[in-house]
């Protein structure tokens, strides 16, 4: 009888269990799945020189070998978490017995007694609810792993998968987060600290809660002297240390208006997970060294410039924003918060395309808005280049005079304009070159109705202006807005020779395995222009830098072969300054986001002239001196600046200009007529250029 009562008591048991089994199989997960457990890494960003610049994570968490774990730190888990890990098999159901019986008189839901294996596969599988059927799927589970992984591998993923809080997935995360080490560097106080944060990760946080984080610590340190991984004497001397820690602040990274450029594209392409999940490394061609030094001079110059604005304006001003008046004191104070002047700056090697740095704002914290990519500003006189391109390039000569004086011309609204100078002077007759030096808003004007703004636009286009530009006189002024990108990389034609290189931040993408993604290692390149006109045009704007409005380059001890162009938009709302040698091309601009007046009379060569040289002269610190070269076809006369001809040799002013075979001048000066001819070969003049003092070399034009 009592036999039987037992045989049929076993079968019920059994078919309990099936049943059991059977209920809760679907839910649990299948052998791929377990064969595949991938968890979420941190997509890191580099430099070009290898420096980690900018994480992007959901959960923080850096994968690391069992090997490399501080075997102090496994004895810690298992002396507080699971003393029999190497003797179950998924489960300890004595443990969940002796728990299930207190949780019953207690009146507490189910919890407790979970092994190492059973809060893994609550980690990865199982939601964190606690209730008898998801207790149930967690040792089903358990069981699951542990006929599919080892000890060790179990032991690698739980120190791997486990939340530390504040966004620290792992033990290595966790090791940086509160010590600023890797885990393999942990003492045994840091690892009893850091075992005793997964049970509750927000109470036992040692930078929230140091004294709850303190108790903690003790627990887990007599929990290893209880396993004997820990002599009685040690666990009662380090229980009696202060909690120490050396927490690092998850940090806004470097260079974050580039490093969010790099986010948005790697969100567009490879979607959320891709980004915050799968363990990215992306390769960038970002100079770190170069990108600290343009931030430091651009916000040196917005903090010279807020400061004079500041000191020049009154209370009453327009400029600032918000007035506070407390009258809790005494006297009444008053507190002004003004309008931040804001600023960008950009730079790319001309060559490979790839940008070397990128300042996008003042602060990036305070507005993620990237002014270097983004903002249309107008460029004033900076787009004047594209006016004497289009003239350069259909027969126009650097030589040609015309006539500076005022002019009444048909404006955009098909109203009389008549342009002005910004210095209201008028200089009469002009060479191209001069009034492209000293940005002669007249010629520019008459320069545009001669080569129509048609003409003009199709240039600016083919050479990387992707903005809408209004086909009017005043484009001729920079009426039109660009962005900076635009111009930076437009302006690298010149001295690319007529070729455009499209400008790249990436170089190369790889998944967490190493496999790589994508790789960018040739930019796109297309001729423009022809390698004649960019270098004539390369040499007018080494004009504008030697002897007209850029000449702040060289008072401030540029020395170097090099071009560029200020601007300064209508009214002094930006201010620009676009430059190039044969190495990099750069640009700055300096404004207001709600187009404010910077200043009266404030000009590019005020704010980003400076900025741009010093930038300047520091990337080139490790860059040898090179000239622009001189294509085939290119030829060197001697000119009377007053006639525009083949100088003689009783001309009074003479300078030795560059000509296209079709541009070529035959006709002598009549103004000046003498038997002789003064001519210079280019053999010659690279001699004139050997005597130049060294302090100017590459001053030429």
């Amino acid at each position: 009888m009592v036999s039987g009562i037992i045989f049929l008591a076993l079968v019920l048991f059994f078919i309990a269990i099936i049943k059991t089994y059977n209920t809760y199989k679907r839910d649990l997960p299948s052998l791929a799945q377990l064969h595949n457990i991938e968890p979420s890494l941190v997509t890191k960003i580099y430099s070009a020189d290898g420096e980690i610049i900018k994480e992007f994570y959901t959960e923080r968490r850096i994968l690391t070998p069992l090997k490399r774990i501080s075997p102090h730190l496994i004895d810690a888990l298992l002396a507080t978490e699971d003393r029999r890990f190497f003797d179950h098999w998924g489960a300890n159901l004595l443990s969940m017995g002796r728990a299930l019986w207190h949780n019953f008189w207690a009146g507490r839901r189910m919890q407790g007694a979970s092994t190492i294996t059973q809060q893994l596969a609550r980690t990865l599988f199982l939601t964190p609810e606690k209730t008898i059927p998801r207790k149930i799927k967690e040792v089903m589970t358990a069981i699951k792993i542990e006929r599919n992984y080892t000890k060790e591998e179990i032991l690698e993923m739980y120190l791997n998968q486990c939340y530390f809080g504040r966004g620290a997935y792992g033990v290595q995360a966790a090791a940086q987060l509160y010590f600023g080490k890797n885990v393999e560097e942990l003492d045994t106080l840091e690892c009893a600290i850091i075992i005793g944060i997964p049970k509750n990760p927000s109470r036992y946080s040692p930078i929230t809660h140091p004294d709850l984080a303190l108790k903690r610590r003790n627990i887990v340190l007599e929990s290893m002297k209880d396993f004997g991984k820990l002599p009685k004497e040690m666990a009662d001397s380090l229980k009696s240390l202060p909690l120490e820690i050396n927490p690092t602040s998850a940090p806004l990274g470097e260079a974050p208006y580039f490093t969010e450029m790099v986010r948005q594209y790697l969100e567009k392409k490879y979607g959320e997970d891709g980004l915050y999940r799968e363990g990215l490394s992306v390769y960038t061609t970002l100079n770190l060294e170069l990108q600290k030094t343009a931030e430091e001079y651009l916000i040196r110059e917005l903090e010279t410039r807020q400061q004079n604005m500041e000191q020049t304006h009154s209370l009453r001003d327009t400029n600032y924003t918000v007035e506070v008046i407390d009258t809790t004191g005494e006297k009444p104070a008053r507190k002004r918060e003004y309008k931040q002047i804001q600023g960008a700056l950009l730079a790319m090697d001309n060559k490979t395309g790839n940008i070397l740095v990128l300042v996008g704002g003042k602060d990036f914290s305070q507005s993620k808005f990237n002014r270097a990519v983004q903002a249309l500003r107008q460029p004033g006189s900076g787009f004047k280049p594209f006016v004497y391109t289009a003239a350069i390039d259909n027969g126009a000569k650097p030589t040609d005079i015309m006539y500076d004086i005022p002019i009444i011309l048909t404006g955009d609204d098909g109203k009389e304009w008549n342009p002005g100078n910004f210095d209201d002077v008028f200089r009469g007759p002009v060479t191209l070159r001069e009034a492209l030096a000293k940005s002669i808003n007249v010629i520019s004007a008459k320069l545009i109705q001669k080569v129509t703004p048609q003409q003009t636009i199709f240039f600016a286009s083919h050479m990387g202006i992707s903005s809408p530009l209004a086909p009017y006189p005043s484009l001729a002024l920079g009426s039109s807005e660009v962005t900076l990108w635009d111009m930076v990389t437009a302006f690298s034609v010149f001295p690319n020779g007529g070729i455009k290189v499209e400008p790249k931040y990436i170089l190369k993408i790889t998944d967490r395995y190493g496999k790589v993604l994508e790789e960018k290692k040739f930019s796109k390149r297309e001729e423009v222009l022809s390698a004649q006109t960019a270098y004539i045009m390369t040499t007018m704007l080494q004009s504008v830098v030697n002897r007209g409005t850029g000449y702040g380059a060289r008072a401030r001890g540029f020395i170097r072969p090099a071009g560029g162009k200020t601007g300064t938009s209508d009214n002094c709302m930006d201010n620009w300054f676009l430059g190039f040698t044969p190495q990099i091309t750069a640009g700055a601009w300096i404004g207001y986001d709600d187009k404010t007046v910077i200043g009266e009379n404030v000009t590019g060569a005020h704010t980003t002239l400076p900025v741009w040289t010093d930038f300047m002269i520091r990337s080139h610190q490790n860059l040898p001196i090179e000239d622009f070269k001189v294509p085939p076809g290119i030829y060197f006369k001697t000119i009377c600046l007053e006639s525009g001809l083949l100088a003689t040799d009783k001309c009074p002013r003479i300078i030795t200009d560059v000509f296209t075979e079709e541009t070529l001048p035959e006709e002598v000066c009549d103004i000046h007529p003498s038997e002789g001819i003064p001519d210079i070969t280019i053999r010659e003049l690279f001699k004139v250029r050997e005597q130049i003092p060294r302090k100017r070399e590459g001053i030429l034009f």
